[in-house]
């Protein structure tokens, strides 16, 4: 794409895959991924940007849905070789999975003063009624948009449907409306209409450290989402599941769970073992308080870690992110307790 004037934004746009990618054949009406190097053909009004584009196209796109660590690790890399030659990254990524990768990248790409990204689309660029030509334009627009030479956003974000997120405080909660994620306990960064709005209050404030990219995520996490009538014997299947070290554990409403004495017996034979239990809600909104409820206490009591008001795709990517640190049990803990990119309130 075209090279201008070095005081211009400049911007990375990394293609993974997704929907957002495709063109339909005219003959079959097949969906295929297009060329990114004919991008501005598809969508001319990027010429109209003052912002240096340039792009990036994984040599094999993938459905979101097998999004992996390692893809987290090939993006993180991407952007920390490109990071001093760029003001900006936007990831085009399938819906399915993106709150799990943006949240990833947040915890993996420490002292990140720069925007990233994260778009796509619930219908692909090739069809006339897409979402996909605005989120990618206002994704770029936003991750090429500086105040007195500083970027005004510093993290890992979410853009789609008019709204800019923090990346680990989304989930996908729609499989077919163009608003697919909700921010359910942090306000939108910005809004775009006719102007871009942004909440200053909520942006996180810029690093004043290097960035530092970290490489090692630890998959070896069993989940176990609650439901009455959950049977011991499923419960320690799960619990005794060979070779991990922690599990997500998935409560009802402000933290709480079954208070049958095999339940929690199960739960301090896997922490006794070393196993790091965490605690979130299965509930849209709010947050964990064990304690505040009799069916909660005996959680805290064992040393279940309250993961307060962690989205799931938050909480599990923290874990990965933390166990592949080779920390402390003592140190996860601390680290799980706290706000560490903006992924939960502090209590």
């Amino acid at each position: 794409m075209k090279k201008g004037n070095s005081k211009r934004s400049s911007v990375l746009l990394i293609y993974t895959g997704g929907t957002i990618g495709m063109m339909q054949d005219v003959i079959t009406g097949e969906l295929r991924p297009f060329d990114f190097k004919t991008l501005t053909k598809q969508i001319p009004e990027l010429n109209k940007f003052d912002i240096e584009l340039s792009s990036i196209a994984f040599q094999n796109p993938i459905d979101s849905s097998n999004m992996h660590p390692i893809v987290w690790i090939e993006l993180a890399k991407i952007i920390k070789d490109n990071y001093a030659k760029y003001d900006g990254f936007v990831i085009l990524h399938g819906s399915d999975t993106m709150s799990f990768t943006a949240s990833a990248l947040s915890f993996m790409l420490e002292n990140l003063n720069k925007p990233v990204i994260l778009t796509g689309s619930q219908l692909p660029i090739g069809i006339i009624r897409t979402d996909g030509k605005e989120n990618l334009i206002t994704a770029i627009e936003i991750a090429g948009n500086k105040v007195k030479g500083k970027p005004v956003v510093n993290e890992v974000c979410i853009y789609f449907e008019y709204k800019l997120y923090r990346g680990n405080r989304t989930f996908k909660y729609n499989s077919s409306h163009f608003d697919a994620f909700r921010s359910p306990n942090y306000p939108a960064l910005a809004e775009a209409g006719v102007t871009i709005n942004y909440d200053q209050r909520a942006l996180l404030k810029p690093a004043t450290k290097a960035l530092k990219v970290h490489m090692h995520m630890d998959n070896d996490i069993a989940v176990l989402k609650l439901f009455p009538g959950i049977s011991k014997k499923i419960t320690s299947a799960i619990i005794n599941t060979p070779g991990i070290k922690a599990i997500l554990l998935e409560t009802f409403g402000a933290g709480n769970s079954t208070t049958q004495e095999w339940f929690t017996n199960e739960l301090k034979k896997a922490i006794d073992k070393g196993i790091i239990i965490l605690n979130i809600t299965q509930c849209l909104e709010g947050t964990v308080i064990q304690g505040m409820y009799e069916t909660s206490s005996h959680l805290k009591k064992i040393g279940v870690i309250g993961g307060a008001d962690m989205t799931f795709e938050s909480a599990i990517t923290k874990l990965m992110f933390l166990l592949g640190q080779k920390l402390t049990k003592a140190q996860i803990k601390k680290q799980l307790l706290s706000n560490l990119r903006g992924e939960l309130t502090s209590q």
